[in-house]
């Protein structure tokens, strides 16, 4: 199975756009949406290409290949325009034997997933990319933003494929990549 990990759209449909024709290349089986889909939120600037009726219009052509978490900017609202669920703080996904805990992570940290050695915390949330084992064995990944990158990072997206977890700027190059065996 082929993921690809997208986070903190807030709205933008160049981005969005964009990475989504990345998921088309990838040929990713799903799409895992991290949270931040349509709103900005009070604390950051409005992107560039913030047109969030558009981009609501954009995931629901995918909506059949979305698995989605609720994040910090996500509201109940942005649920009636979106025809694939998102509201979950958390969702689980499993691929042969490895357990793939997502959520956008505001609310569930890493040391409260439950998760094994081998198994990914995916998150979102902090616009930079993070890609590492931590001291339990716990693969934890941060696709980055699509749109708002921070930490002096690019726009980037996640990949999951033959065992290897990667991070991807929004041309397909990879920034970081990690084997999970």
């Amino acid at each position: 199975m082929k993921l690809m990990f997208i986070a903190d759209i807030h709205g933008d449909r160049q981005c969005l756009a964009q990475a989504l024709e990345m998921f088309q290349t990838e040929e990713a089986d799903y799409l895992l949406v991290l949270g931040d889909a349509l709103y900005h939120g009070p604390r950051n600037p409005i992107p560039g290409g913030y047109d969030p009726k558009a981009a609501c219009e954009l995931l629901n052509r995918f909506r059949d290949k979305i698995i989605a978490v609720r994040g910090n900017c996500d509201s109940e609202v942005d649920q009636m325009v979106l025809t694939y669920p998102m509201m979950g703080d958390y969702a689980m996904v499993l691929d042969q034997g490895r357990r793939f805990f997502l959520t956008h992570g505001h609310r569930y940290p890493v040391a409260q997933a439950s998760l094994g050695p081998g198994d990914v915390y995916a998150y979102g949330h902090i616009h930079y990319p993070v890609c590492e084992q931590n001291d339990e064995g716990v693969f934890v990944f941060n696709p980055g933003s699509i749109s708002m990158p921070k930490n002096q990072s690019v726009r980037s997206y996640g990949i999951y494929g033959n065992s290897t977890l990667s991070v991807k700027d929004l041309e397909g190059r990879t920034l970081l990549s990690l084997g999970l065996e």
